[in-house]
């Protein structure tokens, strides 16, 4: 039943008759365009605006600052550039470097390769898929620390199950984190193995996102497994690759908690990256070097980073 009395009723007639006629038409657009002009949704974006300033902005801006002085919890000194002359002046400075770029191009490209081959295996009719799937993501929700803490004794060149199964065979037991050589690649494995469950994820998801006529289509015309693999599947996952590229390889950039929990940084110096050096100098207590090495370091995943995206985003459009 009806609640609206005879002036309401007229009142709704008389906008819709405005409304319908070319001048109304014209009004309504403008009422549209009034109310897009409101400020009104813009309130919901304060709560975010809000935490991003107080735990990223604000503490960013400030660690520009601090990296230019002397600074303790108490006070803190003003002396320009020093703190980053010394830093580019560490000995170890050059070969963390070198450990970081090595660190983050092998497991951002292991992740995208091995996690692509799981990503095919586990959207196919493959027994126990859902098992398997379990599986790939269960060490991604591991502790980092957990997790290179069971590394850690697994690989125990003396105790560990690892080398235990290789001497049982009669085959040669390294010492995985304590060999110069082998050092910076196992905790790379062990990052592997940690990471490639998100990648998987990232990539299962660009797959199954594929129109399934394409892949009809393409075997209507006979086409093979390969062919469908080259032609289709790899080209429209170019989003999910370039998705998995830039957040594996800022991963490996910043890589700190894995490395420390396995080897801190040894055996000597052959497995520290810039993270590692710059949490060493903090240790030690000059707490404005470490916070001009986490400005370089900010300023060097920035650098790789921004053309890398711009780059694989460019290429995604042209696609």
């Amino acid at each position: 039943m009806s609640t609206a009395t005879p002036s309401t009723a007229a009142q709704a007639a008389e906008i819709l008759t405005d409304v319908r006629s070319p001048g109304g038409r014209r009004s309504g657009r403008k009422l549209g365009r009034k109310a897009m002009r409101s400020h009104y949704p813009t309130w919901f974006f304060i709560p975010a605006l809000v935490l991003y300033a107080v735990f990223f902005a604000i503490p960013s801006l400030s660690s520009f600052y601090f990296s230019l002085t002397r600074w303790s919890l108490f006070d803190a000194q003003f002396i320009g550039f020093a703190n980053y002359v010394q830093f580019f002046q560490d000995p170890q400075l050059y070969t963390s470097f070198i450990h970081t770029l090595v660190y983050a191009v092998l497991t951002s490209g292991a992740k995208v390769i091995i996690g692509f081959f799981l990503a095919l295996l586990l959207t196919s009719a493959v027994v126990g898929r859902g098992y398997l799937r379990a599986v790939v993501f269960f060490p991604v929700l591991l502790s980092t620390i957990g997790v290179g803490i069971l590394w850690k004794a697994l690989l125990d060149p003396f105790h560990g199950l690892v080398n235990g199964v290789l001497g049982f065979f009669g085959l040669p037991q390294p010492g995985w984190f304590t060999d110069p050589n082998l050092a910076l690649y196992t905790i790379a494995g062990v990052d592997i193995w940690k990471g490639v469950g998100i990648a998987t994820l990232i990539f299962m998801a660009g797959i199954v996102a594929i129109p399934g006529e394409f892949f009809e289509a393409a075997r209507m015309d006979g086409a093979s497994g390969w062919r469908i693999l080259r032609e289709i599947t790899i080209p429209l996952s170019r989003g999910a690759t370039a998705t998995v590229v830039i957040l594996s390889l800022i991963g490996g950039l910043r890589s700190f908690d894995i490395i420390w929990a396995t080897t801190g940084g040894g055996p000597g110096f052959t497995s520290d990256v810039l993270a590692s050096v710059i949490y060493k100098q903090y240790q030690a207590g000059f707490y404005g070097l470490s916070t001009a090495g986490n400005v370089v370091l900010f300023l060097v995943v920035t650098i790789i980073m921004v053309p890398l995206s711009y780059f694989l985003n460019r290429k995604q459009v042209e696609l």
